[in-house]
């Protein structure tokens, strides 16, 4: 009889990786997460009520008291409201009219050819700078640069001499790792900023926040990012796998652009030079018609207010021009073909994004977060802590909050409604806030098992190394997570210390209105 062999001794890193996926999988599906929380945000509501949680509003002086939504009135609010907390959530909209024209973009083959001919046309010295980076632009349509670009990413490098799971980390760093950064807006911009404005508004019922927000901070992030990961690829990775593996068998290889998509490209450029043109038209002047007609500012203009159309025209008149170019759009009905499939890919989000209206709703009518955030601001306060303490703690727990539960909207649809008006009551803006957590959201994407890609990009690194797993991707990937992480940070602290303004129109600090 034959004795088995001992167990494998499980590394300290094996072992947190367990109660990290053990953690992440006794968590409901998010939607089921926010019915329950919505239920129990009704319970508390009635304890509130019985212990008489009243504050005073610290710049109204106006008393707040809980409102108890175990009563008939309470459910007379929910029965009535339960369709307009949906139709009316403010994130919902926005993301459905981005996405029809990201998806005319996608479903044209224009976001995959230009991430195609950026990879293909980088010299070998440049390739893995490039490869962030064009992992970060890729972002702004979510999914491509996951199920396009890493797996390219690696054909690039193999194609180079270099071993493929090298320019696979260095593509799904700047995906996964750098989803807050990027030179563009996507459809994560107006999402994020729908939730921040529901959540402003339980201190200042008039807040507006802007999809383009961030974008200021953005930018410079890109490039960052872009920095940051090469050095990590280079100083770090490259170490762990510095010769391509032998092939097998036939190599794989890049098909080269066709005339076709080069065609195609051309036309996409000129039509959103010809977009851009017109945008320029209409704000550069200072009696620009995209200006505040009474004002002239861009401030509260219509080109702020209408930056999610914008997305969509661009998404449109791009992916309609390539379309025609590269022969892939032949008609409206493939125009509309891709705008439909953009919207069969929302079942899931549609259902999410119900049980969270009700959630957000509940929370507002109870005054429960205005009571939270003014107890917790005045904690915070008594403190004394200086700013970039308070939301350096803030960045490190949204990036441990990401380990547990991967979905960037439901995560700061629950976070949102506490810490954006509990900032808020300390003097900081709701898209101060906002970036602070999409630092800490994106960090740890790229070593959290609870990402939806998290089994395909494993999949993908199984194809030149069979046995890797969770340990191999989050050992190749913590480098990446952890320098992001300090250096986002310190970009984040010198932001607030200089007090320059990260998006149009949206300043560091919140001064209520007179």
């Amino acid at each position: 009889m034959t004795e088995s062999a001992p167990p494998a001794k499980r590394s300290p890193i094996d072992r947190f990786l367990n109660v990290v996926e053990a953690g992440g999988n006794a968590l409901p599906h998010p939607a089921t997460l926010f019915a329950i929380l919505a239920v129990v945000v009704v319970l508390l509501s009635w304890v509130a009520s019985q212990f008489d949680m009243s504050v005073q509003h610290p710049t109204t002086g106006e008393l707040i008291t809980p409102v108890n939504l175990v009563s008939v009135d309470g459910l007379h609010r929910i029965l009535t409201g339960l369709v307009t907390n949906f139709t009316s959530f403010a994130p919902l909209g926005t993301v459905l009219v981005s996405l029809i024209g990201i998806g005319v973009a996608e479903h044209s083959g224009l976001i995959g050819a230009a991430l195609r001919q950026l990879v293909l046309a980088a010299p070998r010295y440049l390739l893995t700078p490039v490869m962030v980076f064009a992992g970060v632009m890729s972002n702004m349509a979510s999914e491509i640069g996951y199920v396009l670009l890493v797996p390219l990413a690696g054909l690039v490098f193999l194609a180079a001499g270099r071993h493929p799971i090298l320019g696979m980390a260095a593509a799904f760093a700047g995906v996964s790792g750098g989803y807050s950064a990027n030179l563009l807006l996507g459809t994560i911009d107006p999402l994020l900023a729908g939730l921040s404005q529901e959540a402003a508004r339980i201190i200042d019922p008039a807040y507006t926040v802007s999809p383009a927000a961030n974008w200021y901070f953005m930018i410079v992030s890109t490039f960052l990012v872009t920095g940051l990961g090469w050095w990590v690829t280079e100083r770090f990775v490259a170490r762990r796998f510095p010769d391509a593996p032998k092939a097998d068998g036939a190599a794989d290889e890049i098909e080269p652009m066709s005339a076709a998509e080069r065609r195609g490209l051309l036309f996409a450029l000129v039509a959103t030079a010809a977009v851009t043109a017109l945008v320029l038209w209409g704000t550069v002047p200072a009696d620009g018609f995209l200006r505040d007609p009474e004002t002239g500012d861009l401030l509260n203009s219509p080109f702020l207010r209408g930056i999610v159309a914008l997305i969509f025209l661009y998404g449109v008149v791009a992916g309609v021009a390539y379309g025609i170019g590269a022969g892939t759009i032949k008609s409206d009905e493939d125009v509309i073909k891709g705008m439909g499939q953009s919207m069969s890919t929302l079942g899931i989000y549609l259902v999410l994004v119900f049980f969270a209206a009700q959630f957000v709703a509940f929370f507002n009518w109870t005054q429960l977060g205005l009571i939270f955030a003014v107890n917790g601001a005045g904690v915070l306060a008594q403190l004394q802590l200086p700013g970039i303490v308070l939301f350096a703690a803030f960045i490190v727990l949204s990036a441990f909050a990401n380990l547990f539960m991967g979905s960037a909207s439901a995560k700061w649809a629950l976070m949102a409604p506490v810490f954006i008006p509990m900032f808020m009551l300390l003097g900081y803006s709701p898209e101060l806030t906002q970036i602070g957590y999409r630092i800490g959201d994106s960090v740890t994407n790229i070593i959290s098992p609870m990402m939806s890609y998290f089994a395909l990009i494993i999949a993908f690194l199984q194809r030149y190394e069979p046995k890797a797993g969770i340990g191999t991707v989050i050992a190749v990937m913590l480098p990446y997570s952890m320098v992001f992480l300090v250096g986002w940070t310190a970009l984040f602290a010198v932001w607030m210390a200089m007090g320059w303004p990260i998006g149009p129109g949206a300043p560091l600090d919140y001064i209520p209105a007179a």
